[in-house]
């Protein structure tokens, strides 16, 4: 009975206790300075608010694609914009 439940609550969000299914995404992945937009990777997703989980395995590859700099399959530009507005924490 109690593996059962741990199995059930693995396929639940950490934090919204959501359904999670396997689905493939796209990771804004940074390595140090760099940023790389890495897609089609493996990931368990909350269908209720969005949170991926990554196994650390995948984690690990996906820190080797950073690393060796792979020949990227297309180029992006991106805007980068300051939040220069005062707000109180």
């Amino acid at each position: 009975m109690e593996d059962q439940e741990v199995i059930l609550n693995m396929k639940r969000c950490y934090f919204c206790k959501g359904r999670i299914v396997e689905q493939r995404v796209r990771v804004d992945f940074r390595w140090g300075a760099e940023l790389v937009v890495i897609e089609d990777v493996p990931a368990e997703v909350c269908q209720q608010c969005g949170e991926k989980y990554i196994s650390p395995e995948v984690y690990k590859e996906m820190e080797n694609l950073a690393k060796t700099k792979v020949k990227p399959i297309r180029h992006i530009a991106i805007d980068v914009i300051r939040f220069g507005k005062p707000v109180a924490v």
